[in-house]
């Protein structure tokens, strides 16, 4: 690597994390090693952090046509670090749109079913210990009745692609709104460090409609 190149990595200035590249020769990281340490430096965030994060977001997206528009909501329990929806969830219910939470499907393997989340419903914890609705109780959505659905992620470059968490619970579920009129809106939501220079799209990855930080919206 040129000398200069690698001394604005070292530094962070070109704005890429350098964490992802190795030591013999600044060679890219492979997935499993991105996600590693993508998923490391989120849960890094201190509590004020993860808060001004979720409050800056918030606002972001409340003004936002797509969300005033939306009248059922696809949106998550943050965990393991991810950002937190939840103040932008309380503001779509208080305007009476229809809130549905990921519930993993009991029966087909790493997919989702999305439920509907009403304020003081009882959750249970999933075998991932993430809070879901209570499958035999609440109203399901098919995928394509939604308008919007936010999902976490990973990591993500500039042009919209994305790591997951491994499972493909989301590349899965959202492939069945491919032979439907209609689909939702897809959002994916990050902390700006989750930010990486590039990531191989691979032919199972379902794209993004646009990816949204903390601090700014990115057209996938």
């Amino acid at each position: 690597m040129n000398s200069s190149v690698r001394g604005h990595v070292d530094s962070g200035t070109l704005g890429f994390n350098k964490e992802l590249f190795n030591n013999s020769g600044y060679l890219p990281m492979n997935t499993g090693e991105i996600r590693k340490t993508i998923r490391t430096k989120r849960r890094a965030l201190t509590p004020a952090q993860q808060q001004t994060a979720a409050q800056n977001l918030a606002t972001l997206i409340a003004q936002q046509s797509f969300f005033l528009r939306a009248k059922r909501i696809g949106i998550y329990l943050a965990n393991d670090g991810e950002i937190d929806p939840s103040l932008l969830m309380g503001i779509a219910l208080n305007a009476k749109k229809a809130c549905y939470l990921p519930i993993i499907h009991p029966l087909q393997f790493n997919r989702l079913y999305f439920g509907e989340y009403r304020e003081d419903d009882q959750l249970k914890a999933n075998r991932f210990g993430i809070l879901e609705p209570q499958f035999n109780s609440t109203k399901i959505a098919p995928i394509w009745t939604l308008d919007l659905i936010l999902l976490p992620l990973v990591a993500f470059d500039r042009s919209g692609s994305r790591i997951g968490m491994g499972g493909g619970f989301y590349d899965r579920t959202l492939a069945a709104c491919a032979d439907q009129p209609r689909r939702p809106t897809l959002i994916g939501l990050a902390h700006s460090c989750q930010e990486v220079e590039s990531i191989s799209q691979q032919s199972w990855d379902i794209p993004l409609d646009q990816i949204i930080t903390e601090r700014e919206i990115i057209n996938a």
